[in-house]
């Protein structure tokens, strides 16, 4: 395993025992990036309600090894491309929002009429707006102010 992928595994195990939560981390190479999968029956706890915790525990891990890499690396935030997952639930929350996105998509052009989707977060916005981005005839965009950003998805005009 490369050294940076080895110590960013011992940061996120390091705060596991932090927070007295058993479990083990895998890292693998995926088609979106570099991921780390904590498999614990502790999920409940890192994962939070709608993932909050999930998110915060990310950005957590990623300015310690930011911070960690800097000296080495000063360009280091744009190669620090990963993502961290508790018992597949981001994996399965990504999916999820693809076909949220799709069927969204289908409805806007049967329709002909924009739809506006619930609050999300910025990572959920950006997997609408992404996946979307295979629809020509089809446009979004982001709306509202933190936390109550929703995506409207509307017929290109």
């Amino acid at each position: 395993m490369e050294q940076r992928t080895e110590i960013i595994k011992n940061i996120i195990e390091t705060i596991l025992a932090r927070l007295n939560v058993k479990g083990g981390v895998e890292f693998m190479e995926t088609s979106e990036g570099a991921r780390f999968l904590v498999k614990t029956n502790e999920g409940a706890l890192l994962i939070g309600e709608n993932g909050q915790n999930i998110l915060a525990l990310n950005h957590l891990v990623k300015k310690i090894a930011e911070k960690t890499f800097a000296e080495e690396d000063k360009d280091i935030k744009e190669k620090l491309t990963f993502s961290l997952d508790v018992n597949d639930y981001q994996a399965k929350r990504i999916d999820d929002l693809k076909n949220l996105a799709r069927l969204n998509a289908q409805r806007v052009r049967f329709f002909k009429k924009e739809i506006m989707l619930k609050p999300m977060t910025s990572f959920e916005r950006r997997v609408i707006h992404s996946v979307l981005t295979e629809y020509p005839d089809i446009s979004t965009e982001s709306v509202g102010e933190e936390p109550h950003r929703k995506v409207v998805i509307k017929p290109y005009q």
